[in-house]
């Protein structure tokens, strides 16, 4: 709507509205309050009666119409009166949403000479020399675990099935137990017949007899019972063939699990490993901070250990702690790592005692370490378990004894 102000009278244009009343649409002017209807001259006659009262202000009203009148779309023809026609868009009532300010995305161009910035990838300072002296001690191969470890404990000829399930239960008996029981057990078995459907049809005493005298061999009956019997059910006597499945099993920790998909299946899941890899770990300072536990020891050495040398390090560590880096009294002063290692002649002699001395360690030597997560309780229990202690004899009937071998 327009208003224009004259000094005699007001005058009102209004604009004026499409219609769909077919009295509208045959009249389409400018209405005024005077009722004039010609309009289309009703904009120069006030100009002009404007420019003759007061100049000035003729030449303001000018600017003030030009500027209404360019606001207005040009595109569109004129309707009779000068008026522009109603568009769509006009009619409509306008929605919450299009009152609203239009919301720009903001995109950022990423500056090509930044770098993102990288984690530091730690790892210990002498960590690949250390790992050559190892190597070079143990080029011998002759600790017990390069002769009686679990990829020694089956059979060769035996279907490979057979063979797998032979390498779980061998490290299953390994727990806590020296090499040379845990083989000496494998092969009482073997020729007993270790498959699944022997091991479920012996019973417990008949098979305590032939893992023993492994280290808590009652737990481990129980155990193995129980593992076999899932294995002959749910995968026809095999194996699983994932840490996921193997780690189910009754008596079968992360170690055991990623041995056996190393050894059984060629497939390389992670570190395996034992109390000879933890303790060693520790000692040389490959961890970023010590750890308590085998688990937490794996999970330390994988975020740095290339993963081509997780296979060897099991084997690499188990027989250098046999061998050299033992438990009680490591050898430091024969170990080629003693002028690096951090706990070098920390806990162990200074000179290598002989072999004949009763302070020489035996390299095969076993120690009390902690279990798998799944047998501490049963091994708790069997601690007080202990076998019954022989009748002492009286000092007068082995005075007797002995008068009668004198006799004889």
């Amino acid at each position: 709507m327009l208003h224009v102000r004259c000094n005699t009278r007001v005058c009102y244009v209004v604009q004026s509205f499409t219609m769909t009343s077919p009295y509208f649409m045959q009249s389409r002017s400018v209405l005024t309050r005077s009722g004039d209807p010609n309009a289309a001259s009703l904009r120069s006659k006030l100009t002009s009666r404007r420019r003759n009262e007061d100049p000035v202000s003729s030449v303001k009203l000018e600017e003030e119409e030009a500027r209404i009148f360019e606001q207005r779309p040009s595109s569109a023809p004129l309707l009779p009166g000068g008026c522009h026609p109603k568009t769509e868009t006009d009619t409509l009532p306008l929605s919450s949403h299009s009152r609203r300010r239009r919301q720009l995305k903001v995109e950022y161009d990423e500056d090509e000479g930044i770098m993102p910035e990288k984690t530091e990838h730690w790892e210990p300072p002498d960590w690949k020399k250390q790992l050559g002296y190892i190597r070079e001690m143990r080029s011998g191969q002759d600790a017990p675990v390069d002769n009686m470890g679990a990829e020694k404990c089956y059979e060769s000829a035996a279907p490979a099935h057979v063979r797998r399930f032979q390498v779980l239960v061998s490290l299953m008996l390994s727990s806590q137990t020296k090499d040379q029981v845990t083989a000496a057990a494998m092969k009482k078995l073997r020729a007993h017949g270790c498959t699944a459907e022997n091991i479920l049809t012996t019973d417990d005493e008949a098979l305590g007899k032939l893992i023993y005298p492994v280290g808590f061999w009652r737990t481990k009956v129980k155990y193995l019972k129980l593992t076999t019997a899932i294995l002959q059910k749910e995968f026809g006597g095999d194996i699983p063939d994932s840490v996921e499945g193997l780690v189910r099993l009754p008596g079968v920790g992360p170690k055991m699990a990623h041995l056996a998909m190393d050894i059984a299946w060629d497939q390389v899941s992670g570190i395996g490993v034992d109390t000879h890899v933890h303790r060693i770990s520790n000692w040389l300072g490959w961890l970023k901070k010590p750890t308590k536990n085998p688990e937490e020891t794996r999970k330390a050495l994988e975020e740095w250990l290339p993963r081509e040398l997780w296979s060897e390090i099991n084997w690499l560590l188990v027989g250098f702690g046999q061998q050299v880096c033992l438990p009680v009294r490591p050898l430091c002063s024969v170990c080629l790592n003693q002028h690096s290692c951090p706990s070098a002649h920390k806990i162990s002699p200074t000179k290598r005692p002989k072999a004949a001395s009763p302070r020489a360690p035996n390299p095969t030597s076993s120690f009390t370490t902690k279990a798998e997560p799944e047998q501490e309780s049963d091994v708790k229990h069997e601690r007080t378990k202990k076998e019954p202690l022989p009748t002492p004899v009286s000092p007068n009937a082995q005075r007797r004894r002995i008068q009668r071998k004198v006799n004889h």
